[in-house]
């Protein structure tokens, strides 16, 4: 059994329908109309112990709704949903003990107490043995360079600092399934870098599954091996992201520097999308011509000094699937 299965999943909201005008407004009072909104249209997924999934979509995609209906939160309209075996709406305390929650823009930090301290609260909240505590606290510490401000209040702390200090707080009881929403959200560069570093290696030292939505592609690609694509409630994508951005990408691009900046490239496959002189940049599909056919052609027909390959940006393709199903 699966880790996380979605069947068939519909989540619908009753949205009270408003009318402009004075004479709309005095009869809502008395005959209040509503509209349904699908905000998850029949989904289904499974996610197996160990995997890194990112989840993604545009904004009011059902993203947020279905994250919600994994931690029991929400209950589903239709369908069903199981995590570790357990229906998570009906089982919230047992299914809390098991997961681990974090979101970019929302803290679950005590303002006015220093990182021990509220370490030593979720500690007893989630009743976890002491020696487990200490091992889990020395070890995500120091993977996340905690140690200079474990005792600093938390309104004292950096974004970067907070965010860890979040993270931490997730891990603390050893969960099975970790979600995280924004992680990186508002970070400078370097602390993104080591907050990814630090869920691969969560996930590595301890196997536990992750499933990420964030609008940051340079996160979903630096971290996760599996992408879910969601648009208007319903799944338009599941599976390996280089074949994502195989499939929506615009292709694969040759940047070639040639000896004379006049050359004309004279093959249908390959199509020059940008020119700086004698450096052109070469859009091709591997559908119609390979990438090691296109590089023997190019260095057959031309001369040329330098010559490099890139792939399709996961950033292409998401824009390329949300214009496709749009």
């Amino acid at each position: 059994m699966a880790l996380i299965e979605l069947n068939d999943v519909c989540k619908e909201f009753k949205i009270f329908k408003r009318n402009k005008g004075f004479i709309h407004s005095v009869k809502s009072i008395v005959h209040r109309e509503y509209e349904i909104k699908k905000a998850v249209d029949h989904v289904s997924f499974s996610i197996e112990k160990g995997e890194l999934v990112g989840y993604i979509g545009p904004n009011g995609a059902g993203k947020s709704t279905t994250i919600k209906m994994l931690a029991g939160i929400l209950l589903p309209t239709s369908g069903s949903v199981l995590v570790n075996g357990r229906i998570p709406y009906k089982n919230r305390k047992e299914n809390a003990m098991r997961i681990g929650l974090v979101f970019g823009q929302r803290s679950q930090l005590y303002w006015n107490l220093p990182m021990e301290e509220t370490f030593d609260l979720y500690r007893k909240i989630y009743r976890i043995d002491k020696s487990r505590f200490k091992q889990n606290v020395e070890f995500y510490t120091a993977l996340l360079q905690m140690e200079d401000f474990l005792r600093t209040p938390v309104r004292q702390l950096s974004l970067g600092q907070r965010m860890r200090a979040e993270l931490v707080v997730s891990l603390l009881h050893d969960p099975d399934i970790l979600y995280l929403d924004e992680p990186t959200i508002g970070l400078d560069v370097l602390i993104k870098r080591n907050i990814r570093h630090f869920i691969k290696e969560i996930n590595r030292e301890k196997k536990m599954t992750v499933m990420l939505t964030t609008h940051d592609m340079d996160d979903i690609e630096q971290i996760c091996s599996r992408i879910i694509t969601i648009d208007k409630g319903k799944i338009v994508y599941d599976g390996d992201i280089d074949a994502f951005k195989d499939r929506f990408g615009n292709g694969h691009t040759l940047v070639v520097d040639f000896q004379d900046e006049h050359v004309a490239i004279r093959d249908a496959r390959l199509k020059v999308v940008k020119e700086e002189g004698a450096r052109k940049w070469i859009l091709f599909n591997k559908e119609q011509i390979s990438v090691a056919e296109a590089i023997t052609w190019v260095a057959r027909n031309y001369e040329i000094t330098d010559i490099q390959v890139k792939e399709p940006g996961i950033e292409e393709a998401v824009r390329g699937i949300y214009g496709e199903t749009g």
